[in-house]
């Protein structure tokens, strides 16, 4: 599908975006393996999240909808999972092959994992070597590193597992196969990653102590838990970003959650000058999470470094960020980012090849980019390279360039923000 984006002559309006996608994988997996019954509320409806959905109903667990959308009954298994008669289709979701191949790595019976063509590209034995150690026999593409992965869990051994990358997807797959471990599984992590799977994981009874970037989780069973799923901060970030570069904006973000490991946007937001233009409304806790309304309003931004300890906590909005960064005055350097490189396409040669047509002063390195502020782009044809986050960064970067922008692949959106071109149209009027 192709959509083209113009400038508006203003940008208004108020919206909630999508539930958080990272705690909605979470919140459908953790109480599948429950011992009882769990109602969740505000569920992301994009595909990574069916295809969680569809690979748990495939090992028996119940999930019903409930009568307002985004309401699901999830009926917990407990450990008794049922063996799949087919695949397991993860379709492009990293955190569902990712996550599901920890909680397949304890059950007592063979699965396959497979996904779409991008997902089948994507570096698993990041987490099939862990898996290993633990006891899992685990077999693959490329010595077992790309999928399709065919598992056959059970008798789990605890390990002490030094992380190579600060990644929430490795750090919760670990939990989950440790969850039946023989024994205390201790993860190192060289960063601090988001944290959703330690939190609902201990509301569900579960054993874990923390030293600084040590976390040792006991193995045990969960009690269900209820989950209102705050809105993602990553679908957010888009509108964020929109309100501060157009120039005639105000864009109302509602219920949106500031988990302190995710909110790294609203960080490198403000280290580039947002200010006040930039703010946050409404504090409150729900379901255990911190949220907020945002508020975004025209602004003018300041190119920084930007490094070390926050990439792990906002690495899915570093293609939106660049946007920001090509409007800003100055000089943005992102380093220490070369995981953008195994995303669902390489994000550092995408977004640098995609906003390069539209004008942006923008070189690759190798773990980031370097940007020269602009001031503004031209609008041009650009591919969204099968990869939600660009096709929605580079509608952003419409709403503030200068003539027409037409975004081919634009359907691959859907992936996290299902309504994200109706959202935009309503705030462009």
């Amino acid at each position: 599908m192709d959509k083209t984006i113009r400038r508006p002559q203003s940008l208004s309006g108020a919206l909630a975006v999508p539930g958080d996608k990272s705690i909605s994988h979470r919140s459908l997996i953790l109480n599948a393996i429950a011992g009882g019954t769990a109602t969740i509320t505000g569920l992301s409806d994009g595909g990574d999240v069916r295809s969680t959905a569809g690979c748990l109903r495939a090992m028996g667990v119940s999930i019903e909808p409930l009568g307002e959308p985004g309401s699901f009954r999830v009926g917990g298994r407990g450990s008794q999972l049922q063996e799949p008669a087919d695949m397991l289709d993860a379709g492009n979701s990293g955190t569902s092959m990712r996550l599901l191949s920890g909680l397949l790595a304890g059950q007592d019976f063979l699965a396959v994992l497979t996904g779409d063509g991008s997902l089948r590209s994507r570096p698993m034995g990041r987490v099939v070597q862990p898996l290993q150690q633990m006891g899992a026999s685990i077999m693959g593409r490329q010595a077992n590193t790309l999928a399709p992965l065919a598992i056959r869990g059970g008798s789990l051994r605890s390990i002490e597992y030094a992380m190579p990358v600060a990644s929430a997807q490795v750090k919760s797959c670990l939990m989950l196969a440790g969850l039946a471990a023989d024994g205390p599984t201790v993860l190192r992590q060289p960063a601090l990653s988001r944290d959703h799977t330690e939190r609902m994981m201990s509301a569900m009874g579960a054993r874990i102590e923390t030293d600084d970037l040590a976390l040792t989780l006991y193995p045990g069973e969960l009690n269900p838990v209820d989950v209102a799923v705050p809105g993602d901060i990553s679908s957010a970030a888009f509108w964020m970003v929109a309100g501060l570069i157009h120039p005639n904006a105000r864009v109302t973000i509602t219920g949106v959650g500031l988990n302190p490991s995710r909110a790294g946007i609203i960080d490198a937001l403000q280290m580039m000058g947002a200010g006040d233009a930039l703010r946050l409304e409404n504090r409150r806790i729900e379901g255990g999470e911190p949220v907020a309304d945002v508020v975004a309003s025209s602004g003018s931004l300041q190119g920084i470094e930007l490094g070390g300890e926050i990439i792990p906590i906002m690495i899915d909005e570093l293609p939106v960020l660049s946007v920001a960064a090509c409007f800003a005055e100055g000089v943005t350097t992102i380093r220490d980012a070369a995981e953008l490189r195994v995303k669902e396409s390489d994000r550092i040669a995408t977004t640098v090849s995609e906003l390069s047509r539209m004008g942006a002063d923008i070189a690759a390195r190798d773990d980031g980019m370097v940007i020269r502020g602009v001031g503004g782009l031209a609008g041009a044809d650009v591919e969204s390279h099968q990869d939600h986050r660009l096709a929605m960064s580079l509608a952003i970067a419409g709403l503030a360039a200068a003539g027409d922008t037409v975004i081919h692949g634009a359907e691959d959106a859907a992936v996290s923000y299902p309504v994200f071109w109706e959202h935009l149209d309503t705030l462009a009027g």
